[in-house]
């Protein structure tokens, strides 16, 4: 049986003395309860937060106002902005951080249901992908919080 993503993000952060902070926003906490359901993943996982509103993003994720007026929630801008302040809130090594439209309403032309933009963040670099998936909302979290899980592995196996 194949290894799951967090366990395997779990041994490299573990191999590498490495920590782990999160940003979450339209997967709401899916991320940190697949992180944690891993025994002994205290040892690199600091903590997390679920920031939905604007005023959440700036106040605890550090997200511009200027980002988020610009380019809006789900954009690469502010999901890079999340990702490093989830780092540097916590003081880790890494930020992981996805935004997105989870669904069923709230897309546009532009940005349609299930566009979702993800991010980690380091001292060595910064990573972003964009993804649009066609689920209904649930889908849509899950797929969200799995590709987030493979962009950081990536990361952490120098892949990406």
């Amino acid at each position: 049986m194949a290894e799951t993503l967090e366990v395997r993000i779990g041994e490299a952060l573990k191999a590498q003395a490495h920590t782990l902070a999160l940003g979450e926003s339209c997967t709401g906490g899916l991320l940190g309860h697949r992180i944690t359901q891993i025994p002994g993943s205290s040892e690199y996982f600091l903590g997390g937060v679920v920031a939905y509103a604007y005023e959440a993003k700036e106040r605890l994720l550090g997200v511009q106002h200027r980002t988020l007026y610009e380019h809006g929630a789900v954009s690469r801008e502010t999901a890079v902005e999340m990702a490093r302040g989830a780092r540097l809130a916590f003081g880790a090594d890494y930020g992981l951080s996805v935004t997105g439209i989870a669904g069923p309403a709230g897309g546009l032309p532009d940005k349609p249901v299930g566009l979702t933009w993800i991010a980690v963040s380091s001292r060595r670099g910064e990573w972003s992908e964009e993804h649009v998936w066609k689920g209904d909302r649930q889908a849509n979290k899950e797929q969200s919080a799995e590709a987030a899980l493979a962009l950081l592995l990536r990361v952490l196996e120098d892949k990406a």
